[in-house]
């Protein structure tokens, strides 16, 4: 009996699990390279469609007998060409991935991070085909937002089914690497949007200015409070949450840190890093749980698929956190950085509100991993 084609939200499930997933990727090898779908149990094979049509008896021979085979390819149309090719030569027990590459980008999986004072509830969305982390804080009827991505329907859905209305939604810095749904969400819910003002460069809409010590309380019990962290960015703004959780933007993540260059001013904003990772973080408490906006890597994802450390850990583990002298820390991060993320520029318009791309170029702006990291 031929297998159901496998939602993104059901893969997403499985890999965050922990259980093993076999992938066939049947997009081009450079596209494979640069972007592909991973997981602590992930094994995949990169077969371009090409290829297939050209014969699947060597193909065949590289798969697995034993598991459930997954075809994966852009938009999940090629994918469905393949796994009938495959099945006429024998394979069974495959089928394609829904939505392909497109779907998997724009997935997110709520994550329970724990409970808050007087009943509250914390949320982790985790974007696991791009990396990107984002929150929910619930109290008493109400609940915030922080760094949502485009996907908004996702926290409306989920704030409808935790029977909450979203009074405010918070960015902790001017995204570059992926559009943030923001102040869509905001105005969508009539929910009040907080920016922080020192990274409004050219913003064509109004906002709440989340400075350094400005509160929001969620529900009148849980307190989120601004902490200004400059260095990915002049504005980078963490948020205290219930004093128990630190949400870190992309200054630091749970293996590196924030990159200083995504405006193209890494020279200057790199003092600014290093100012608050080695200083600024140190006048807080040390037992916070760091909540980053991203990860960069599979291992960051925590046994129950979540992703968060505490803040003495890091300082203990990640080695971008232990380069004393001021010299080495500045070579690098400037000498070492990655490709800068795709379409960042057209990203960073959009997110200032001076570009209104169509749902199509939006997402093609997005393909590929997050690159905030060094």
């Amino acid at each position: 009996m031929a297998l159901q084609p496998l939602t993104v939200k059901e893969l997403a499930q499985k890999i965050l699990a922990g259980e093993e997933v076999f992938i066939l990727d049947i997009r081009k090898e450079e596209d494979y390279s640069d972007w592909a779908i991973q997981g602590r149990n992930v094994r995949s094979l990169n077969v371009p469609y090409k290829q297939l049509e050209n014969g699947v008896e060597d193909v065949k021979e590289q798969l697995p007998e034993d598991k459930n085979i997954y075809v994966v390819c852009a938009k999940g149309i090629s994918s469905q060409k393949a796994v009938t090719m495959l099945e006429e030569a024998g394979v069974q027990n495959i089928t394609h991935l829904e939505g392909g590459m497109t779907a998997w980008s724009e997935h997110l999986e709520p994550m329970k991070i724990g409970d808050l004072t007087n009943g509250g509830e914390l949320y982790q969305f985790i974007r696991i085909g791009k990396g990107c982390l984002s929150y929910m804080v619930i109290a008493n009827g109400e609940a915030a937002v922080v760094d949502p991505v485009r996907m908004i329907d996702t926290y409306k859905q989920f704030a409808s089914d935790k029977n909450v209305e979203i009074k405010y939604v918070l960015d902790t810095h001017l995204h570059a690497d992926h559009i943030s749904g923001g102040k869509t969400l905001a105005d969508q819910t009539n929910a009040a949007y907080y920016f922080p003002p020192k990274d409004d460069e050219g913003l064509t809409f109004d906002y709440k200015k989340m400075e350094n010590g400005a509160e929001v309380i969620v529900g009148d019990a849980v307190n989120i409070e601004a902490f200004y962290s400059p260095g990915h960015t002049s504005g980078s703004t963490s948020y205290i949450v219930d004093q128990t959780y630190l949400m870190t933007g992309d200054i630091l993540f749970v293996e590196s840190i924030g990159r200083p260059d995504l405006a193209g001013k890494a020279e200057d904003w790199v003092d600014d890093l290093r100012e608050t990772l080695y200083d600024r973080y140190q006048k807080v408490e040390q037992d916070l749980i760091v909540l980053p906006a991203h990860f960069g890597k599979m291992e960051e994802i925590n046994e129950d698929g979540t992703v968060h450390a505490k803040l003495n850990e890091l300082y203990q583990k990640n080695d971008r956190l232990n380069v004393q002298d001021e010299q080495e820390f500045k070579h690098l991060v400037t000498d070492n950085l990655p490709p800068q993320p795709n379409s960042h520029d057209e990203i960073r318009k959009t997110n200032m509100g001076q570009k209104n791309p169509d749902q199509d170029e939006r997402r093609e702006m997005e393909v590929g991993p997050n690159r905030c990291a060094v």
